[in-house]
């Protein structure tokens, strides 16, 4: 399994009238979640780009427990329990400055080869990046 803890600032345009963080911005913390546990395991978005390698998301879901409010320091838990095939799972967590979790997602993500636009493995130094990190 691999962790990854991200810190995220909730901004004012991102609550509603009611100054909750809007619902459609948890995937967007999901998003920079899976991002930053890329950078931290040396395997890029860039450099599976680079290599003819994208990754749509194929399934999102969003779990949404207490509200998150502008100015809030959020903790975004990304988590890999497993060693991708031709899809990768991330499950996340989000917690609030009191260390309580308030939403809990996942998403599923597809390897797709740039040129064919068919589904394909990822590449092999990407999954030595995961299983070099895999506790």
């Amino acid at each position: 399994m691999i962790i990854s803890e991200t810190k995220i600032r909730v901004r004012y345009g991102e609550t509603d009238k009611m100054g909750y963080v809007y619902y459609g911005n948890y995937p967007l913390y999901y998003e920079i979640g899976r991002t930053e546990m890329f950078r931290e395991i040396g395997a890029t978005y860039n450099k599976l780009e680079d290599e003819g390698i994208m990754m749509p998301v194929l399934n999102l879901s969003a779990k949404y427990i207490k509200p998150a409010f502008y100015d809030d320091l959020l903790t975004v838990k990304t988590i890999i329990k497993d060693i991708p095939g031709a899809t990768i799972k991330f499950f996340y967590e989000i917690y609030n400055s009191d260390n309580e979790l308030i939403n809990q997602g996942e998403t599923t993500l597809a390897f797709i080869d740039a040129k064919s636009k068919r589904p394909c493995r990822p590449p092999k130094d990407f999954i030595a990046f995961i299983k070099k990190n895999m506790n």
